[in-house]
């Protein structure tokens, strides 16, 4: 009995240790600083060697901090879509919420280069593949065609992929400069889904 609540103390101070590392890491970006597990573990007020306990490298750094936010949208998405209610208009609202998402984080940009690096072999990565699943459940889920079949899972990639690339235009700045708004192009991609419906 005691070495079972040692082990879960211990796992608790693990967790507590990795969210104060990950917050960590927030705060040296949005400092504008150089994501490295040097930077990090200074602002964490930790040994550099210290991190390699809970991160193997920055990639898996950059994956836990992108599957954190995997976590954050699909929550939001969900939300957006129980907000709106069935029928029209749900793909768009929670394509926006998505969008809002995308758009305010820079760990989603690193995910990619993070992820070859890894090759799928990290828990990290692992993690990251698991909340990728599960916020694409929620996109194919709003475009009608929930993800328990082949096509479902297309339309969850598909939808994601273009709410990706308006992301992609909105940071940019490009899709203003072609002249279209977001909530139009959402618009417009909820009205494509609602007429497969």
């Amino acid at each position: 009995m005691v070495t079972e609540q040692r082990l879960q103390r211990r796992a608790l101070a693990h967790a507590a240790t990795r969210t104060g590392i990950l917050d960590a890491a927030r705060r040296v970006v949005a400092g504008g600083g150089e994501l490295s597990l040097r930077h990090v573990a200074a602002e964490a007020g930790f040994a550099p060697a210290a991190l390699y306990g809970y991160f193997a490298n920055k990639d898996e750094l950059l994956l836990a901090l992108a599957a954190d936010d995997l976590t954050v949208l699909a929550r939001a998405m969900r939300e957006a879509a129980a907000a709106q209610g069935g029928g029209e208009g749900r793909l768009a609202a929670t394509a926006a919420a998505a969008l809002a998402l995308l758009c305010e984080s820079d760990s989603f940009a690193a995910a990619p280069g993070a992820l070859a690096a890894t090759a799928g072999t990290s828990d990290a990565g692992r993690l990251f593949n698991g909340r990728l699943i599960a916020a694409l459940k929620v996109l194919s889920d709003a475009a009608g065609n929930p993800a328990n079949s082949r096509e479902g899972q297309c339309d969850g990639v598909l939808v994601a992929a273009a709410v990706v690339g308006l992301a992609l235009f909105a940071r940019s700045g490009r899709l203003e400069a072609l002249g279209f708004s977001s909530d139009e192009i959402l618009r417009r991609l909820d009205s494509r889904f609602a007429s497969l419906r």
